[in-house]
């Protein structure tokens, strides 16, 4: 029984660090590819940010795209913003999420 318990333990772990590492992922590629322009805290308010209209990640019209919308964006770009095309669908996807996470 307490074997059982174990495994379970073990596979409940497993399938929590893939959801944690996406996570980090997120954080870590908005650090090195957007905070620049956007900030810290996604608000755009950074020199760069200003200068370039960056947009405010936790404002309802970013909120209110589409995941597909903002993923687009992150890859082709749109107006100043450069476009990331070397990412993969899973940096994309974790960096749509990460951009979520910043609504008011």
């Amino acid at each position: 029984m307490l074997r059982a318990k174990y495994i379970v333990a073990l596979i409940l772990l497993s399938l929590a660090v893939p959801a944690l590492s996406e996570t980090q992922m997120g954080e870590d590629l908005f650090k090195a590819k957007c905070a620049l322009c956007h900030g810290a805290d996604g608000k755009g308010q950074t020199p760069v940010g200003k200068g370039l209209h960056a947009r405010d990640f936790s404002s309802t019209d970013v909120q209110k795209q589409s995941d597909t919308d903002l993923a687009y964006i992150i890859t082709q770009g749109k107006n100043k913003m450069p476009k990331f095309g070397g990412l993969s669908s899973e940096q994309v996807t974790s960096l749509v999420k990460y951009i979520r996470g910043m609504k008011k």
